[in-house]
């Protein structure tokens, strides 16, 4: 096994995997200790009084591993600190403020990568590029450059940024899978653990986002789909693609960087008042997990910029599109009641919402959760952040261990994708809240699931009125084949000589006819009242036209 220089990292490689692998085995055999030997022994106390405190170790010691090792590490910490529904909170708060951030290659190195991938030297890729980076995370780096002159012309772009994949960071990858495919494989014996998630489908379901994220031209690809959900929106922009400057292993956009979103006084030195981009950014994010289904899921402030217009108007650019979140058509349904409940206020709407999902199973107990969730909203629905925080800590601290134990408690099941919709809006929240303290996300919430609501209701007329013109269409066709089975009676293709048989046809003839006639009156009766919103001098004559099969119907009935 080599690197992408050629040099053997075989050792390294080893080194690596059966650090990652001791770490776990030992960590799971602290658990089994406290958690499955004691408690059978008599010493259930023993093991619940040090938990709290074996947690935070734990927490601690896995964050000192991932900043040593970088590589995939400082992601499976960003993803263990989004497991609300399987963590305690001492895990995931101890690993909500990893950052992906490591020292930079250095530039030979980089240059060299770079070069083999366009298969040009600097000089003729490039006008000008800064050796120092303006970012450096584990799995690659990025500089500013110019594009040469011919290039420039072009694309009518001259400033661009590169991104460049850190030497070796594939087999890096690659061992890092390898070791979580393992101790996947260990948690996936341990019923404790088994009985609450799949680990084995979620280091899958990891592992396809993280190769994702080390192929640049899917980055492009999803930056350019992007772009297009949002073409002709004026709150937002995102980079242009230099596809001539780009490989898998090699990254070149427009250089669009501008003001970090939460640097608060670079926004108001550009006029720009912070407190006026957290409703924006929180409805563009909403359009993103509701609407499209397809939205940025890592939002943290290096990824999100504020760049300033000429006539003192500004639009958000994204950038950054390695980790995306798809939803499908059925999940975003489920997703939009969800929100429509969280807006209401409606702690049972909110739990059915969860099941409807799929992140819940049918079988669950939900009375609690959803006693749990009217008093959440009771208590907290209405505060904006700067009111959070002046409730009293330990308000707090003995609610969320009470919810917290109950959501663990109840059988989850995510689906696919649903822990980047949770990371997403964790994120916007934070955002939105450094941008303005005062900043209430149900202010943000409460229209757009209000018109989220108006489109489900236009959706059920519209619905409702073509069903009602089949059911009509039906009843005008039903009576016709009424009259061709007779006329078949008449007529001896259908040969009928008993007298009794003649009679009940002529009775049943009489009563599909009245049958007809009464569900025609219905269906024009309801085609009326829902197409009268838009459009009255329709929807009036289909109602005054179900009077007649109405008269029939109840005349026919008397006759006989």
């Amino acid at each position: 096994m080599a690197s992408a220089e050629g040099a053997p990292v075989r050792p390294a490689a080893r080194s690596r995997y059966r650090r990652i692998l001791r770490f776990a085995a030992w960590n799971l055999a602290v658990q089994w200790w406290y958690e499955l030997l004691l408690p059978r022994i008599g010493l259930q106390r023993v093991a619940d009084r040090s938990r709290t405190r074996r947690l935070l170790r734990f927490a601690r010691r896995f964050r000192v591993l991932a900043v040593d090792l970088g590589g995939l590490m400082i992601k499976v910490g960003q993803f263990l600190s989004s497991r609300l529904d399987v963590l305690p909170p001492e895990v995931t708060s101890e690993l909500a403020g990893l950052q992906d951030e490591v020292p930079p290659v250095p530039f030979a190195a980089i240059r060299t990568l770079a070069e083999a991938e366009l298969g040009v030297p600097f000089e003729r890729a490039f006008a000008e590029i800064e050796e120092r980076p303006i970012a450096a995370a584990s799995l690659g780096q990025a500089h500013r450059a110019r594009l040469r002159a011919d290039d420039a012309a072009e694309t009518g772009i001259a400033d661009v940024v590169v991104k460049v994949q850190r030497p070796g960071i594939d087999e890096i990858v690659a061992v890092d899978l390898a070791a979580l495919r393992r101790v996947g494989g260990w948690l996936s014996r341990v019923r404790a653990v088994s009985s609450r998630v799949d680990a084995p489908a979620l280091v899958a379901e990891f592992a396809a986002t993280s190769l994702e994220e080390i192929d640049y031209l899917h980055e492009a690809a999803a930056s350019e789909r992007f772009a297009g959900d949002f073409a002709g929106d004026a709150r937002v922009a995102i980079p242009a693609v230099i596809w001539e400057r780009t490989t898998r292993r090699v990254l070149t956009l427009e250089d669009v960087t501008a003001i970090k979103i939460t640097h608060a006084e670079g926004l108001r030195a550009a006029g720009i008042d912070p407190a006026a981009v957290a409703p924006v950014f929180a409805a563009v994010m909403f359009d993103q997990m509701f609407g499209t289904g397809y939205f940025h899921a890592d939002p943290h402030p290096g990824n999100i910029f504020v760049t300033p217009g000429a006539d003192g108007s500004w639009k958000l650019t994204f950038i950054d599109f390695g980790m995306m979140g798809a939803v499908p058509d059925s999940t975003r349904r489920g997703l939009r009641r969800l929100l429509i409940a969280a807006a209401a206020r409606d702690g049972g709407g909110l739990v059915a919402a969860v099941q409807d999902v799929g992140a819940l199973l049918p079988s669950a107990d939900t009375a609690e959760l959803e006693r749990a969730m009217t008093q959440l909203f009771a208590r907290f629905g209405g505060m904006g952040f700067a009111q959070l925080r002046e409730v009293d800590p330990r308000e707090f601290r003995d609610f969320a261990t009470e919810f917290g134990d109950l959501v663990r408690s109840l059988p989850f099941q995510l689906p696919e994708n649903f822990l980047l919709v949770i990371r997403a809006a964790s994120l916007t929240s934070g955002v939105c809240s450094a941008l303005d303290p005062q900043f209430n996300l149900w202010d943000s919430v409460e229209p757009y699931a209000a018109q989220l609501l108006r489109d489900e209701r236009r959706n059920v007329m519209r619905d409702a009125a073509k069903e009602a013109v089949e059911v009509a269409g039906v009843a005008l066709r039903l009576p016709q084949r009424v009259d061709r089975l007779a006329a078949r009676l008449e007529d001896g293709s259908i040969a009928v000589t008993t007298p009794s048989v003649e009679r009940w046809l002529a009775r049943l003839e009489s009563r599909l006819r009245r049958l007809m006639s009464a569900i025609l009156f219905g269906a024009l009766v309801l085609s009326g009242a829902i197409l009268q919103a838009a459009d009255v001098d329709l929807g009036a004559w289909l109602m005054g036209a179900s009077v007649l099969p109405l008269l029939h119907a109840l005349l026919a009935s008397r006759r006989r």
